[in-house]
């Protein structure tokens, strides 16, 4: 089982589930969880092989699916049939998984620096990264990442956290999350010819180089969508701009309740 928290509201009906991205853990949620308890109930999650959750790590050949079963399994647990989620970078894409398989547990989508789409740019890094990774440690190939996608002094704290939680990964946990992106591309396309209309709420950086030109084109494809571009800021809104992101998130949720 994930390692969950728990944070249940004196009245509110309405669940809100944050899912953290690779490498991270659910106490990147820090800047949020005040904010959000205050209106909401709150499940906070710990993927598989991440942060308190390092003992459900399997040797098991890691996939987007697997992931998202493992959330649907605990939310099963802790009795919630209903949620909006909240999401950040990879978490995004097991946010879209979960919504293919059982739309009925989604009641919205919330993501910051969402990931639907890779460019030639973001291929490029990833396929340079493929090369890299039998020959360096997997810190020295994260933090060069975590570099190139937030690259400006303003992104420092964001780049800094996503580091260290890194740091805590063994690198055969990296190593079975890292494989997932051999099969990004394909992945995503599948997800994009398969959107289900469920409302979704992106906030994302003006500087968020890599993942925010695709979000454009899919908001002007989709109407159940809506973007929020939040100025001087870059992958990790929630974390570079909480205020702004908790603001519209709540405002979000509360409207589509």
């Amino acid at each position: 089982m994930l390692y969950v928290k728990r944070l249940e509201h004196l009245v509110s009906k309405e669940w809100i589930v944050f899912i953290h991205g690779a490498g991270g853990s659910s106490s990147i949620w820090f800047k949020q969880v005040k904010a959000f308890s205050d209106y909401f109930n709150v499940l906070l999650i710990d993927l598989r092989g991440h942060g308190k959750s390092k003992n459900h790590a399997t040797d098991k050949k890691y996939s987007f699916e697997l992931l998202a079963n493992d959330v649907l399994t605990t939310l099963e647990i802790e009795k919630i049939h209903h949620a909006h989620f909240v999401g950040v970078s990879m978490g995004t894409i097991i946010i879209q998984q979960i919504a293919l398989v059982k739309p009925s547990v989604v009641k919205t989508m919330i993501y910051s620096g969402a990931v639907t789409k890779l460019t030639f740019k973001s291929r490029l890094l990833l396929r340079g990264g493929r090369i890299l990774h039998p020959f360096i440690p997997y810190m020295s190939l994260y933090s060069l990442f975590a570099r190139i996608i937030m690259p400006n002094k303003n992104h420092q704290q964001s780049r800094l956290l996503f580091i260290r939680e890194a740091q805590k990964l063994m690198s055969k946990e990296f190593n079975r999350w890292f494989k997932l992106t051999a099969r990004l591309t394909a992945y995503l396309a599948k997800l994009e010819y398969t959107r289900i209309a469920i409302p979704t709420l992106y906030i994302m950086g003006s500087e968020d180089h890599l993942f925010l030109p695709p979000v454009r084109e899919i908001v002007q494809k989709n109407t159940a969508t809506l973007l929020k571009i939040v100025e001087n800021c870059g992958h990790v809104v929630n974390i570079e701009q909480p205020d702004l992101f908790n603001q519209h998130s709540i405002a979000f949720i509360r409207a589509n309740g």
